[in-house]
């Protein structure tokens, strides 16, 4: 590297977007371990939904476990519904869900999207439609544990085929297989502007 020229920058926070819920494959609960797991080894903080249960918990204890750092973001009214994950870093309390997503869409520098419900669903649409429009060209990662991901793929490619989307929507997030693809996904060098 010359002289004045500083290295690209990578990835240093990511949210990652999952079910509230395990799903009905251990595959699901072993791959938001290993992906909390593998985030805290890269020492890139998690930034997810604040919660206890489901996939959700899974990532940030595994992060914990693993000596990493977690922010979570929770609305004050799922304090009864999800549970606020008390062990976690930084917990974040709003008052509702936009404040709570719109912290989610803009403190992470990528996003990380594993299995989940019609939550997982929303947030995923959410961030490709901010690329989209050019709002934030932040690293969206599938990690297709189990290939639960394949019928969501197969509507994007239809919406393709059909004319809702341009070809370009499958190149604004990358599919991988586990979490050590994952981190080398994560890795890469930023764009100039997230």
């Amino acid at each position: 590297m010359t002289a004045g020229r500083q290295a690209p920058e990578t990835v240093s926070s990511c949210a990652v977007f999952c079910g509230s819920r395990p799903g009905r494959l251990p595959a699901y609960t072993e791959a938001a371990r290993a992906v909390g797991t593998a985030l805290a080894e890269a020492g890139i903080t998690l930034i997810y939904g604040g919660g206890n249960c489901g996939l959700m918990g899974q990532v940030a204890d595994a992060v914990l476990a693993a000596g990493g750092t977690v922010k979570g973001i929770i609305p004050q009214f799922l304090h009864s519904r999800e549970g606020m994950h008390a062990g976690v870093t930084d917990l974040e309390v709003t008052a509702d869900m936009p404040s709570r997503k719109e912290r989610l869409f803009t403190l992470p520098q990528a996003y990380v999207i594993l299995p989940g419900g019609i939550g997982t669903l929303d947030e995923f649409a959410e961030v490709l439609v901010n690329h989209q429009l050019d709002q934030g060209r932040k690293p969206i990662c599938v990690v297709n544990a189990a290939g639960w991901a394949d019928p969501l793929l197969a509507c994007l490619e239809a919406m393709v085929e059909q004319g809702f989307a341009e070809p370009a929507l499958m190149e604004y997030f990358g599919v991988v297989a586990d979490a050590e693809a994952m981190i080398r996904y994560l890795k890469r060098p930023l764009p100039s502007a997230v």
